[in-house]
């Protein structure tokens, strides 16, 4: 049991002006109170007490794209300035040396990075499955995931089409179709659990329309549906991607999408820059999903993401961090001051605000992966939340609304407790699952290790 006590700001429903000085009583799992004056005595023996009067509280923050992998390719100098199909083409030759170790490590990096910044719920897209990779990849994955404590729902990604198709990957890192399709089966059937709070879920995500062929989506969409699964895939990210599929199928990437099936409220595309007044009603009709990816698009010099329409049409929305050879980070809260400010720049200053980022961010993602109670502080729901200590300087000066100034000001994005599920996994700013100087020194050997082989 958790007593979070005196808070100085809730972002919650049931929190009134902000919850001033209440109290979140966690018990197992989920919420079980905010109010004023929960004492120790009503939340029972062996409570563990925080103070939270330094804290702004808000609901964890739920991540839909990204490829942990990259992590291990932040910064190349090759590709610090390519657009996207170069930058594929390039990392391809380094990511080719993807091993298990590679694996382990960076889940760890980029979900210890996600939960120190707000994030506690979050998806991977991990489509690369080099020749010779031994073990269990999805395996590792939710080790690590369950080592750190973040509640998480990967994709079991896939690449079928090489360069010698027609694709952009090397040979190396694709898979045979049959190949593809009995393992997602087989990791569905291991690891996904549909059940209230849980911790493990599974997704299915062919990596795009340029790297898979339309036999394995359609194959992928039959069998999602099958085991009542969502599906995700990279759509209108760029316009080399438009020209692809005007030349391969005579239609625009949407277009594609719903012939083969790849479409509805069980479905939902990173990025979705490039779509037309009438694609986005259609992803509203459908109830199709987007998930923002502000900082990667910005690198990539993609474009910017039409969420100001999208959010009038009732598409459904949320916030990745995408990759991070192409973003080049996992910081959560850095992720949603660039989705606020990116629209500004395109539709100007009162075009979004603090408190729709915070709901795209949050019970966006949750709706859009499909977790149920998660995404909101209130009496019932997860216990997935994060504490931002804002009695320091670069906060001075911005407490008169509590919740905008984690957008607006700080320059420091680390929460100071994160909580998933009712357990403290990150305590007074460190991770409570794993040491930090250890992991650099890991990662770091790792990324080394990837780029001296693609150079030898």
């Amino acid at each position: 049991m958790i007593l979070i006590k005196n808070c100085f700001y809730i972002h919650s429903p049931e929190a009134k002006e902000g919850g001033r000085g209440w109290d979140i009583l966690i018990r197992g799992p989920q919420i079980q109170k905010i109010a004023p004056e929960i004492t120790a005595d009503e939340a029972g023996e062996g409570v563990h007490v925080i103070d939270g009067s330094r804290h702004v509280v808000v609901p964890g923050f739920v991540n839909t794209h990204h490829h942990f992998y990259q992590t291990l390719t932040r910064n190349v100098p090759a590709a610090q300035d390519a657009k996207l199909f170069d930058w594929l083409v390039y990392h391809y030759e380094v990511w080719k040396y993807v091993n298990e170790e590679s694996v382990r490590v960076s889940t760890l990096l980029a979900t210890g990075e996600l939960l120190k910044t707000g994030c506690t719920a979050t998806t991977d897209h991990h489509y690369l499955y080099p020749q010779g990779f031994e073990g269990d990849l999805m395996a590792l994955q939710f080790e690590s995931a369950r080592q750190l404590g973040i509640r998480f729902s990967p994709s079991r990604g896939s690449m079928s089409l090489s360069k010698k198709d027609g694709g952009l990957p090397p040979d190396s890192v694709v898979q045979r179709e049959e190949a593809i399709l009995k393992d997602c089966e087989r990791v569905i059937g291991q690891f996904h659990d549909a059940g209230d709070f849980s911790m493990s879920k599974v997704t299915l995500a062919p990596c795009s329309p340029f790297s898979v062929t339309p036999d394995l989506m359609k194959e992928t969409v039959k069998l999602a549906r099958a085991n009542g699964v969502k599906l995700h895939t990279h759509l209108a990210e760029t316009i080399d991607e438009e020209e692809y599929t005007l030349k391969h199928f005579n239609k625009r990437p949407l277009a594609v999408m719903d012939d083969w099936g790849f479409v509805g409220p069980d479905v939902y595309y990173a990025h979705g820059i490039h779509f037309t007044d009438e694609e986005v009603a259609h992803l509203a009709k459908t109830q199709t999903g987007v998930s923002h990816c502000p900082s990667s698009n910005m690198r990539l010099g993609s474009g910017i993401a039409r969420v100001i329409e999208m959010r009038k049409a009732g598409v459904p929305l949320s916030i990745g961090v995408d990759g991070s050879a192409s973003n080049d980070t996992s910081d959560y809260l850095g992720e949603m001051r660039n989705a606020l400010l990116l629209q500004r720049v395109h539709y100007g200053s009162d075009a979004i605000g603090a408190r729709e980022i915070f709901e795209m961010a949050a019970g966006g993602g949750a709706h859009i992966l499909g977790m149920d109670r998660v995404g909101q502080l209130a009496a019932g729901w997860a216990a997935d939340l994060a504490m931002f200590d804002v009695f320091r300087f670069d906060y001075a000066g911005a407490l008169a609304d509590p919740l905008a100034a984690l957008l607006f000001a700080g320059h420091k994005h680390e929460t100071d407790y994160t909580i998933v599920n009712g357990k403290v996994v990150v305590e007074k700013g460190e991770l409570v699952g794993y040491d930090e100087q250890k992991l650099f020194r890991e990662g770091h050997a790792a990324a080394e290790r990837l780029l001296k082989l693609s150079s030898e």
